[in-house]
């Protein structure tokens, strides 16, 4: 009872200051009062979105109070209440909304005027948003259904407002999701538990997902589109479905004019070849034209054309031919366009994806409409592979990003646990939105679960660049556990969340056979020393304990949700670890006793793993969630159990290391505007640093550089290995110069131009690595100072070992 009471007085607390800031009172607008409620007044004539936003928002408010609102039609003000509507509607007669509002996309206005609340949009979707704006505040989770976020019961709630209201829209146009290898998890799960009548991802499931991303404030979907899943547009629902929730529909890079190769391109169609069969391509597309256009949903066209699934486009037999024959395609698919919708071109949302081997054209010359947004994707692990130039960023169509959080493929996969470490999330899309980077967001969330903060996070910086500041990522996630469980453990489950990513930064757990795939590799053991995997286990322990101590303090409402979001990614990414850190001391240890209880110890953490997994999928809210969750996508062999270990291997030598924090410099040297800054939440030391502002920038003759101080305790020769991150540029040219007690090193290139062995091993340590050699004959502090010739560098750490 006593926790309880502590609970409701921190929610309240929460509620009034930790989640918006301090308030003016009289900025106050009381919801439900013990003996009375507030109705709601919308237009007679309301869009259908806007009547069922605001019945959720009636039954978030009856889930938390017990009491429900009603719901009035009325065409101007006339009584005290909650008005809500688009600006455009009769309701509204004040000049000041119409000023704020018309003509704008997806704005909205919430405020307190006389003693009405005032909830307006510019448009269908500004008023959804401000409807879910206004629950959020009120202490609703986006995540409410998606992760069984339950409402806990309060007897008064009163909406609390800064003196100016609120007013926003969005910083990105078109703000989505992509949902991709889906085999594993969101198709078994629709397929078998939510929606068996369809069994596929269906209009059920879609709706419910579409529901998530308005909650979100998100306007777009790439549908699912693996060979396990039927085409969007071929089961009935769907687009209907889209349409109901004013969702813009696009289709990824290997899906042009919204086609989804893998299901709707039948054998009789003959080769999927533009050379040889461009009669039946063509047809096949413009077919899905007449579709939509006798529909009447919002589509984003993307533009181009490459192999059936994820691979290169047929036919071609070099560069050349394939940058000539896409041009072409192009051209044809826009007269397509303009000739099925009778409008001008730069009035039908375009995109084109330069992804993997379509980049390569694009850099040899393939030309791009000017009002055609260029989405540009990251490597498929987190680091953006190109970005806008000057001139790019001229273009009217803009520019995009399309992200992944979730992977199949080369080198590994990370399908199963969400570990994307916020920070790197921050730095790259804020470093591409100042890039130009404003038309197009689409991250691939794979399942959708168990991403939830990482999506939301993506969401949030999508909606409002500004939202999360560069040392402000710890304090959302703090924000984000106050919201979910209770403020009460906001403080002590942050730092647990924010090790769990940075832990995972160093290896995912996916990572920790160190296997690879495509071909498959086997496992074997790790790069670790021993003193450096007895620290990791001990990492992990101590995550686990301090998440089964703050167990008690989460309310019954939110259990499962506390499950989901934390205990099931935090002990399985433990577990994980476990696995093959104890089979590693195994295969090391040569006592024999010692070997069979590290092989019991490897053992155990598989089973409880599967212990984790079944809980989840079949105790966990009841079932509701069952087949969502596999411990072991695409089989591959890092989630096996381990085999015993016969033989006896020798243990990395450990050499210790002086380690030194990139934020912890002595001096910094900045040129013109750009400036050293750390970044909160990034890299292994949390502070990795980068040149602040994001834009892009040369520095030809004097350069940026940072310098840091350390002592050894013996003369002779040593290495330094300083620690990027590895991130990209556009012409393969990122530099840095290392500076050892004044003696400069050659340049350094950091980038690496292909997806080769360098590349594979630094996107599966996050960590770009430079050496270099130098002798210590002096006594005295040793001076080491990077320097760099360009922006977007990031440095994380250093490590000065002597050589063996």
């Amino acid at each position: 009872m006593f926790k309880r009471h502590l609970f409701l007085i921190a929610v309240i607390s929460f509620l009034t200051d930790t989640a918006f800031g301090q308030n003016d009172k009289s900025n106050d607008f009381s919801i439900v009062k013990a003996n009375e409620t507030a109705a709601i007044f919308i237009d007679p004539k309301a869009d259908k979105l806007v009547v069922w936003a605001v019945n959720e928002l009636v039954s978030d408010v009856e889930e938390i109070t017990g009491k429900k609102l009603s719901i009035v039609t009325a065409d101007k003000i006339s009584q005290n209440g909650i008005y809500i509507g688009q600006a455009s509607s009769s309701l509204f007669q004040s000049k000041n909304i119409q000023k704020e509002l018309a003509g704008q996309w997806e704005k909205f206005y919430i405020k307190k005027e006389n003693q009405n609340l005032i909830i307006a949009g510019s448009d269908v979707r500004g008023t959804v948003y401000a409807i879910f704006e206004t629950a959020e505040r009120l202490g609703v989770s986006p995540w409410k259904w998606w992760a069984d976020v339950n409402p806990i019961a309060r007897k008064e709630l009163v909406l609390q407002l800064p003196s100016k209201g609120i007013t926003e829209k969005p910083s990105v146009q078109y703000r989505g999701i992509f949902l991709n290898d889906e085999d594993w998890g969101l198709q078994p799960w629709a397929a078998k538990t939510f929606e068996p009548e369809t069994g596929d991802i269906g209009p059920k499931t879609y709706e419910k997902i579409f529901q998530l991303l308005l909650r979100l404030k998100a306007n777009t979907i790439w549908p699912a589109m693996h060979p396990c899943t039927k085409g969007f547009f071929t089961i009935n629902g769907n687009k209907e479905m889209a349409e109901k929730y004013h969702m813009i529909i696009g289709s990824s890079h290997a899906e042009p004019m919204l086609r989804n190769n893998v299901d709707e391109w039948k054998k009789d169609f003959g080769d999927y070849n533009y050379f040889t069969n461009s009669n039946q391509v063509n047809k096949y597309w413009q077919d899905r034209l007449d579709e939509i256009k006798a529909a009447n949903n919002e589509v984003v066209m993307t533009l181009g054309m490459r192999g059936v699934h994820d691979s290169k486009m047929e036919g071609a037999k070099n560069t050349e031919e394939s940058k000539i024959m896409v041009d072409k395609i192009i051209g044809v698919q826009r007269e397509m366009l303009s000739n099925t919708f009778k409008k001008p071109l730069n009035e039908i949302p375009q995109v084109f994806v330069p992804y993997k081997e379509v980049l390569e054209l694009y850099d040899n010359g393939l030309k791009v409409p000017d009002d055609v947004t260029l989405v540009w994707p990251d490597d498929n692990y987190g680091y953006i592979r190109r970005l806008s130039d000057e001139n790019e960023q001229k273009r009217s169509g803009g520019g995009g990003v399309y992200y992944h959080l979730s992977y199949w493929g080369r080198p590994h996969d990370y399908l199963w646990l969400s570990t994307a470490q916020p920070g790197l999330i921050w730095s790259e899309m804020s470093k591409a939105y100042q890039n130009g980077a404003k038309k197009m967001w689409i991250v691939n969330v794979g399942d959708i679960k168990p991403g939830e903060y990482n999506m939301e996070f993506f969401m949030d910086l999508a909606w409002n660049i500004n939202s999360i500041p560069f040392d402000g990522i710890n304090k959302n996630l703090e924000k984000w556990i106050s919201r979910e469980f209770t403020p009460i453990i906001a403080s002590k489950l942050s730092p647990v969340i924010a090790e769990y990513y940075r832990l995972a930064f160093i290896r995912k757990p996916e990572y920790m056979g160190w296997s690879q795939t495509e071909p498959t590799t086997q496992i074997k053991p790790s790069n670790f020393t021993k003193e450096e995997i007895e620290e990791r286990i001990k990492a992990y322990e101590d995550l686990v304990k301090k998440a089964d101590d703050l167990s008690s303090l989460i309310p019954d409402e939110r259990k499962d949700a506390w499950f989901q979001l934390v205990v099931y990614p935090v002990k399985a990414a433990a577990n994980m670890n476990f696995k093959f850190l104890y089979w590693n001391l195994e295969a090391t240890a040569n006592d024999e006793v010692q070997k069979q209880k590290y092989h019991k110890q490897a053992s155990e953490a598989y089973e409880k793993i599967k212990e984790l997994t079944a809980f989840y999928n079949t105790k966990m809210s009841g079932g509701k969630w069952n087949q969502m969750m596999s411990m072991h996508p695409r089989n591959l062999p890092v989630f096996d159990s381990v085999a015993k270990n016969t033989k006896t291997y020798e243990a990395n030598k450990t050499n210790s290391a002086i380690v030194i924090q990139a934020n912890q410099f002595t001096a910094s040297k900045s040129i013109e505007n750009y400036k050293w800054q750390s970044i909160n939440g990034l890299g292994f030391s949390n502070n990795a640093m980068t040149l602040f502002p994001l834009n892009h920038n040369y520095f030809k003759k004097d350069k940026p550089a940072v310098s840091y101080e350390f002592e050894v305790s013996e003369m002779g020769d040593y290495e330094a290995e300083v620690h990027f991150l590895p991130t990209h540029s556009n012409n393969f040219d990122q530099e840095a110069v290392i500076r050892i007690n004044g003696k400069e090193s050659k340049p350094f290139l950091i980038n690496t131009k292909d997806r080769d062995t360098t590349w594979k091993e630094n996107v599966l340590r996050n960590s770009a690595v430079v050496k270099v050699p130098f002798s210590v004959t002096a006594a005295k502090k040793q001076n080491i100072t990077v320097l760099v010739n360009q922006t977007e560098i990031v440095l994380d750490y250093i490590s000065i070992k002597r050589k063996l």
